[in-house]
């Protein structure tokens, strides 16, 4: 079966992980995504602060972040690798990049220069804080993206300080917005024949992120405050600590609704409460809040949080295990679904990897390993510049690939 995005052909200048998911999401459905990478140590992201080594030269960081690409090495700054790139160009239909304010256009391959060359070329940009803007020369990382875009705001309880979201959404999540994006940009070209600059702000990111989190404001004003995991006006919504009482063994509970109610006062042995005024409506069930989730912590401290789910789940009750890190990779639900597989590495061997969530056709995408730094030099430049091996070790000698 034909892949969905067969024919996209990807110059990924990408670098850690903002860009570098947007590159590996398209390139797991299909996209020919060429990874251009300086020579020696390449992605930063291969060493993630840490110095290679011969048995191991790329971090799982970057494992993690570009499968299902080709690596070609280039000296940008070079100005025979910059013409390598510019005569790479034309056979390509998007050039995406992720650098620091103001770097790509240092190395003059800003969107107006490569417009120049090959006018439909789709260019697509990642930035903390965009190209405008009175932030735009601002840096950023993942926890900057998620402080100034309102999610640690959020994040925590009134008792906290604003948290970190362990989960990636200001470089990830960033990443996904670019993808659609540049397939935007695409579709653009496909009807018109032209090329478009596309740009992606994690700030912007995460504001949008944390729009359902702000709706409150429209009661309670700004700002609206942290309430963690209990959400207490649509009580019982919350997590609850199951045996043998782990740093993960909780169960989230989040009965909606009167039908959801009468099948959680069931579930937990307690069909007496059907009728209970206590829990007839939202109001009731927020003032008895603590009341009612005794009776469900009594219950869940003589379960496993697996049991208590499952059990909740007979009784037609959302909730949901709080998976950690080995539940995860070892979850015979994500596993079915090709979440997660196991690629063979040239130097690490078989590696876990959690996989592509987008699942066209009932089929999961079936995973490659990241390539190592310059895997694809010459079979790149031969396929599209017809260089010999010769040309090839004589730029390789001169440091320009």
């Amino acid at each position: 079966m034909a892949s969905p995005l067969d024919g996209l052909r990807i110059l990924d200048l990408t670098q850690y992980e903002a860009g570098t998911s947007a590159t590996q999401m398209l390139a797991w459905l299909g996209a020919d995504v060429v990874k251009v990478e300086p020579p020696g140590i390449g992605d930063p992201g291969r060493g993630r602060a840490a110095v290679p080594t011969m048995d191991a030269p790329d971090r799982w960081y970057f494992l993690n972040l570009n499968g299902n690409k080709r690596s070609v090495t280039l000296n940008l700054k070079h100005a025979e690798g910059k013409a390598l790139f510019l005569r790479l160009l034309p056979g390509f239909d998007a050039v995406v990049e992720n650098f620091g304010p103001g770097t790509i256009e240092s190395l003059g391959l800003g969107y107006e220069a490569l417009k120049a060359i090959h006018p439909a070329v789709v260019f697509a940009t990642l930035k903390g804080f965009g190209s405008y803007g009175p932030y735009a020369g601002y840096k950023s990382f993942d926890m900057v993206a998620q402080a100034m875009g309102g999610a640690m705001s959020l994040t925590g309880t009134r008792e906290t300080e604003p948290l970190r979201a362990g989960v990636t959404w200001g470089d990830t999540g960033t990443g996904m917005h670019l993808a659609i994006g540049i397939l935007s940009g695409y579709i653009h070209r496909m009807k018109t024949g032209k090329g478009q600059h596309v740009e992606v702000s994690m700030m912007d990111a995460i504001a949008n992120y944390a729009r359902v989190g702000f709706l409150v404001r429209e009661n309670v004003g700004d700002p609206v405050p942290r309430v963690g995991n209990d959400i207490r006006r649509l009580a019982p919504a919350n997590v609850y600590a199951c045996k043998p009482f782990g740093p993960n063994d909780y169960v989230y509970v989040a009965a909606l609704g009167r039908g959801m109610i009468e099948n959680l006062v069931c579930a937990i042995g307690h069909p007496e409460l059907v009728d209970d005024p206590r829990v007839q409506t939202a109001n009731a069930r927020f003032e008895n809040a603590d009341w009612f989730g005794g009776l469900i912590r009594e219950w869940t401290a003589q379960r496993t949080k697996h049991e208590a789910m499952a059990e909740m789940q007979a009784h037609g009750v959302p909730s949901g295990a709080t998976f950690d890190s080995g539940d995860v990779f070892n979850d015979p639900h994500l596993k079915a679904r090709g979440m997660v597989q196991v690629v063979n590495h040239p130097t690490r061997g078989e590696v876990e990897i959690l996989g592509n969530p987008v699942i066209i056709d009932h089929e999961p995408t079936q995973l490659r390993a990241a390539p190592l730094l310059g895997e694809h030099t010459a079979e790149v430049l031969r396929a599209e510049l017809g260089l010999t091996a010769r040309d090839v070790e004589a730029l390789r000698a001169g440091g320009v690939v």
